[in-house]
């Protein structure tokens, strides 16, 4: 047995072994990383490290220890009522501002994790306050974020296109972000109604944001006695809500420096470039230094089980990307002879590696294996391209990419290892289902 198929069975195991034990996949990761690099592959310690992800560690710890502050000097709440008035009070609109926000963020040319980073801990807080799905709400931030992500201008698009023309395939820019768009959008569409956005329309608009009231007799005309003279008990529920409502809706000092130090990560992130985890772990740090009554249980706050899973499953990853295991996968599927075959073939090992992996480093090393079969002139170039670059990054809303690890860490008030289950059986549903969707869409027809 060769020692990239061994490797690939550990990796069956921890899964089986994570479910039926309930044990965090993350340690379990780290071991087998360090069994399978030591006995198999006859790696040293610092070859297995270099898999470590410690950028997305640095990331993920950041991000939530900001916003941990956040939501406990109460900005995140301000946040969302300030989002429930730009769209008149209207949640059922809310799941779509997120999708377009990340969407134009990442069009513009923000990193994915960074849009996902800035928007997904104000979304899913506001989907914590309305009852919202935090499933419904995750999906609709990171397929937002993807669904601009291979713009002209966008990182991904950039790099999507510089491969093509590096490997001298007929490209068409255009055609690879609307693919990317349309195919985000229509998965979008489907999620918001399988998971009850259109019961969202129901309540009508969010209770506290009303200023009509709503029920029975809410259109009756009232006398002037009546409105001159309100009950006893009209009063007293009118009372009690007052407070409360405006506390949420007040502006002070901490609040306020806490949305100057999230417009200071947009800008960081977007126009100097900066990296989004150390930037939020700074800005964290001067809150904290200046109200520490705010930020004293933030660090406990930090999703560290989210962190130690993802972070020992991309590790594990690393060990097989060091091995050759990735690359003698492709090539075995790129070696059948069949064009369409492989492609489908490709677009799944894209889907499937993408979902553990950098979606970046997996389109460019896929692309240029299906190159020899785009040769032969029997399948179209540019839809092959779209196709997989789609499949390679519409699966990031897995729990262990970088996306879904964002919205798995920003979740408040939520089972995270239910969440977690969650959010890996839909990015398994999106990886068997989306890359045979795309081949018949874009690389059957002969699109390119």
């Amino acid at each position: 047995m060769s020692a990239e198929l061994i490797s690939i069975l550990v990796l069956v195991v921890v899964f089986v072994i994570a479910t039926t034990r309930s044990i965090n996949m993350g340690a379990l990761a780290f071991a087998a990383a360090y069994a399978v690099g030591e006995l198999v592959a006859d790696f040293d310690t610092d070859t297995i490290f270099a898999g470590f992800p410690g950028d997305l560690f640095v990331v993920l710890v950041g991000v939530t220890y900001l916003f941990a502050i956040a939501r406990a000097n109460g900005t995140t709440d301000w946040l969302v009522h300030a989002s429930i008035r730009l769209v008149r009070g209207r949640v059922v609109l809310i799941p779509w501002v997120m999708f377009v926000l990340t969407g134009a963020l990442t069009a513009i040319g923000a990193v994915s994790p960074a849009a996902v980073a800035i928007v997904a801990p104000i979304a899913l807080s506001f989907a914590a306050r309305y009852h919202i799905s935090p499933l419904l709400m995750g999906a609709m931030v990171v397929h937002g974020a993807q669904g601009g992500g291979f713009s002209p201008i966008s990182i991904y698009g950039t790099i999507v296109n510089g491969i093509v023309e590096r490997e001298k395939l007929p490209g068409n820019e255009i055609a690879l972000f609307l693919a990317s768009l349309i195919v985000n959008l229509v998965i979008a569409a489907v999620v918001f109604v399988l998971f009850g956005g259109l019961k969202l329309r129901n309540d009508g608009t969010a209770a506290d944001e009303k200023s009509e009231p709503e029920g029975p007799g809410a259109d009756r005309e009232e006398g002037p006695a009546a409105k001159e003279n309100p009950s006893a008990e009209d009063r007293s529920a009118e009372k009690p809500s007052a407070e409360p409502e405006d506390d949420t809706k007040r502006l002070n000092p901490a609040r306020m420096a806490t949305l100057a130090a999230l417009v200071a990560l947009v800008v960081a992130v977007l126009a100097f470039d900066l990296d989004a985890g150390l930037t939020s772990i700074t800005l964290a740090v001067l809150l904290s230094t200046c109200w520490p009554e705010d930020s004293r249980n933030a660090v406990s706050q930090i999703a560290w089980s989210t962190v130690l899973l993802i972070c020992g499953v991309l590790t594990y990853v690393g060990v097989l990307d060091e091995m050759g295991t990735i690359d003698w996968a492709g090539e075995g599927v790129s070696d059948i002879g069949v064009p369409l075959l492989s492609a489908v073939l490709l677009c799944y090992i894209g889907a499937l590696v993408s979902a553990f992996a950098s979606s970046v480093g997996i389109m460019g090393a896929l692309i240029p294996l299906a190159v020899p079969f785009l040769a032969q002139g029997e399948i179209g170039a540019v839809g092959m391209v779209a196709a997989l670059a789609v499949s390679a990054t519409v699966v990031d809303v897995s729990p262990f990419s970088t996306n879904g690890a964002l919205v798995l860490a920003a979740a408040p008030d939520v089972d995270r290892e239910r969440f977690f289950r969650q959010l890996m059986m839909y990015g398994g549903i999106v990886v068997a289902v989306v890359p045979a969707v795309v081949w018949l869409a874009l690389v059957v027809p002969g699109w390119g």
